[in-house]
């Protein structure tokens, strides 16, 4: 989800699967006081559950600025057929990263 579609979300209800860990941050006071507004605005919400879904739409929309750095091995080819090439980007990792800790986090929950 991107950012620009948390508001939405969070007119309506929204759950899902959480991971047993929880984690502890300090907020710069600027960014406290912009939760304290959302918290605010949109009481449905817990400031918990805000603070989970701008870290889950920016994490996407990090991975989704990911430079792609295009390999010279053809992996595939696109519908008109022109081929598809590997990424040597930092996407790869991050991915088989991200499948990494998930498995490792659903195993232990």
């Amino acid at each position: 989800m991107k950012v620009s579609g948390l508001v939405h979300q969070w007119n309506q209800t929204a759950s899902g699967k959480l991971t047993p860990n929880t984690y502890t941050v300090r907020l710069a006071v600027e960014d406290a006081a912009k939760l304290a507004a959302l918290s605010e605005m949109y009481p449905k919400r817990t400031t918990e559950q805000l603070i989970s879904d701008l870290l889950s739409a920016a994490l996407s929309d990090l991975e989704g600025a990911m430079p792609y750095v295009k390999g010279s091995r053809v992996i595939s080819e696109d519908e008109m057929g022109d081929p598809i090439y590997e990424d040597l980007g930092p996407t790869p990792t991050f991915l088989a990263l991200t499948h990494k800790h998930m498995t490792r986090i659903q195993e232990a929950s």
